[in-house]
């Protein structure tokens, strides 16, 4: 019998891969503006060089176990307590710039201020467009009837938070919302499901993992023995991680869990 589901946050509820692209979009059409460059060169330069740089930071590993990937670290501010969160918030300004910069150079604007300004400007329009997917509310209104839910979600809690924030209708579906940047480790470490069974009180058999990322969602659920379900939205390869279920929209959920408390 399923009593708790247990929720991923990023692409899972809310779509976080449309909200980096229209920031990205937004942002690049100003120096379409002001220097006549294609938008889409140099998105794809300024992602290259944030991906060749984040990993370049002494707190590359530190943002790999906690799940904080590039296009974060060029909005984020990361006002966490922690030593390495502190770390990372000195660092990202100059990760911005730099990351920027470095786009603009590639498609050959050598302008280090406007960079800079670029840097500045991604953060504020990310802020404005969080997207949530057409059947997110509809479903958590359904199952909020009948089950405990649990969001766990890796991050920086205050970059979490943030998200939370400018989509303020998704918390109140919530028991409780763990972030791996304030439980100390992310997905797929089994801890934080353990610690999410704990908080429900529940047995591993009890709950549904609901996520669409096969290495963090998937495998973490695995680990911990409790049963995942991968939603495959973009109908990606399956790797050699095994889900127990696979779905294309979050209302395919509800078929499953017909079956398992049949």
């Amino acid at each position: 019998m399923i009593k708790a589901l247990f929720f991923d946050l990023d692409d899972t509820l809310l779509w976080d891969k449309k909200s980096v692209k229209e920031a990205f979009a937004a942002t690049c059409k100003t120096a379409e503006e002001r220097y006549g460059l294609d938008p889409e060169q140099l998105e794809n330069a300024v992602r290259e060089n944030a991906r060749k740089l984040y990993s370049s930071y002494e707190t590359y590993p530190f943002t790999q176990m906690i799940g904080i990937n590039p296009f974060e670290g060029l909005w984020g501010e990361f006002k966490d307590e922690t030593e390495d969160f502190q770390k990372l918030s000195q660092i990202v300004p100059e990760y911005r710039r730099d990351a920027w910069t470095a786009g603009l150079k590639d498609v050959g604007i050598d302008d280090p201020e406007f960079g800079a300004e670029l840097g500045e400007l991604f953060p504020k329009n990310r802020r404005k467009v969080p997207f949530t997917y057409e059947d997110t509310f509809e479903v958590l209104d359904t199952l909020k009837r009948d089950y405990q839910l649990v969001m766990i979600t890796n991050g920086s809690p205050d970059l979490q938070n943030t998200k939370l924030t400018i989509t303020p209708e998704l918390v109140p579906y919530f028991d409780h919302i763990v972030i791996s940047g304030g439980y100390g480790k992310g997905k797929p470490d089994k801890g934080i499901f353990e610690h999410a069974l704990s908080l429900v009180s529940l047995n591993k058999d009890e709950v549904l993992m609901v996520g669409d990322n096969l290495n963090t969602d998937i495998l973490g659920a695995n680990r911990a023995g409790i049963r995942s379900v991968w939603i495959n939205r973009e109908q990606n390869k399956r790797n050699e991680v095994k889900p127990t279920y696979e779905i294309q929209r979050l209302s395919d959920l509800y078929e499953i869990l017909k079956k398992l408390n049949d």
